[in-house]
């Protein structure tokens, strides 16, 4: 008894020690939940301003970096498509709650929902793509994946992102801009009801499309990890994320403040929603490339590009039409062109099964043309 209570007592100082950054989560949730008014009170001094913004993003990073850790520990116990699945979910229900936070709080901000989704399809299918590539390859001469699960994400991806960014560029409503109501509630039923087929194709009869082909032994040498139960790392999962329901709240109030107050782009909302979004699945992806794990990094970054679109554009609409708050959907001028490019470099790369330096070269610079593009606007 002495032995196995001594093993307990160990076993939760390690749990401790691994999970302080929930603390930080709650205790900041508390913070902001009691003194929301007098922390904000001051929110036009510069350094005040630079505080609390720098906190709550820090925090809300940190809680949903600590949710792709146990997401992590999830796929690697429930096996790919389950564990890559939850981590797409978990983080776009993040991304929701964080634009709708946005949108709801102060004047109406019709291209948000366009910003953000633009920004992430450019920060993940470039930035992400190919710093993943880079560096997977980087001591390879090349790395496999499997081509038909490539091939099925990128046939939902393509036509769900032409409907909801190029389409309603060219088939205004007659509010201008916004689409009409008849444009949104088949956009929204189109976008869920692909993303529902997807779902179920994903984890039942083609099942196989989106399993690792990387280096076996490097696949045994990872399962070799000790794993806590997975009932413990789900319910983790869900503790982290209940800060952040609270806290992206608090973080539209700052935002906001920048846009309204001191007259920053529009697109300023939108990529500090993306970048929260984007960075813990970059992580991710870039490590499972490094592994040599190739699959598991596609499922990431093109799963995470689908389950954007197909869950966000619909709730922006839904939100849209119950708040009446309109949206502004279809892409403009160079934005337009850069998304196009990027959807037809995406297709050429993993149309071969392989990838090799060259190829995440090619995504990094379009990266880097988009960061060009968004600082000259």
């Amino acid at each position: 008894m002495t032995d196995g209570s001594a093993l307990r007592t160990t076993n939760m100082a390690g749990a401790i020690r691994e999970e302080w950054f929930l603390g930080v989560s709650v205790a900041t949730s508390l913070a902001f939940l009691a003194f929301s008014e007098q922390i904000f009170a001051k929110i036009s001094g510069p350094f005040w301003f630079a505080v609390i913004f720098l906190w709550l993003f820090s925090v809300v990073l940190g809680s949903a970096l600590s949710v792709v850790r146990h997401a992590d520990h999830l796929a690697e116990q429930l096996h790919e498509p389950y564990g890559t699945l939850i981590l797409t979910l978990a983080i776009t229900s993040i991304e929701v709650m964080a634009i709708s936070a946005v949108m709801l709080h102060g004047a109406n901000n019709p291209t948000l929902a366009r910003d953000t989704l633009f920004a992430v399809v450019m920060i993940i299918l470039n930035g992400m793509v190919g710093l993943s590539l880079l560096s997977g390859a980087w001591r390879r001469q090349d790395q496999q994946h499997n081509l038909h699960g490539a091939n099925a994400y990128l046939g939902v991806i393509v036509p769900l992102a032409t409907l909801s960014l190029v389409m309603p560029t060219f088939l205004a409503g007659p509010d201008g801009p916004h689409p009409s109501a008849p444009r949104q509630m088949f956009l929204g039923i189109v976008s869920i009801g692909l993303y529902g087929i997807f779902l179920l194709l994903q984890s039942g009869r083609h099942q196989r499309y989106f399993a690792d082909d990387g280096n076996h032994h490097e696949q045994h040498a990872g399962t070799m990890r000790h794993h806590r139960p997975v009932w413990h790392h789900a319910l983790l999962l869900l503790a982290y994320m209940g800060p952040v329901v609270f806290l992206v709240e608090e973080l539209a109030r700052p935002i906001d403040y920048v846009i309204e107050t001191l007259h920053a782009p529009a697109a300023f909302g939108g990529v500090i929603m993306a970048v929260l979004v984007a960075t813990p699945e970059a992580i991710s992806a870039v490590r499972a490339s490094v592994a040599n794990h190739l699959q598991r990094a596609i499922n990431i970054f093109l799963g995470s590009v689908l389950s954007t679109i197909g869950l966000t554009v619909p709730a922006m609409l839904a939100i849209s039409h119950l708040y009446g708050h309109p949206v502004t959907l279809g892409l403009q001028g160079p934005d337009l062109v850069m998304f196009v490019l990027t959807l037809a470099v995406s297709i050429i790369t993993f149309s071969s099964g392989r990838t090799n330096l060259m190829q995440g070269a090619v995504h990094l610079v379009l990266f880097l043309a988009y960061v060009l593009l968004i600082t000259q606007q």
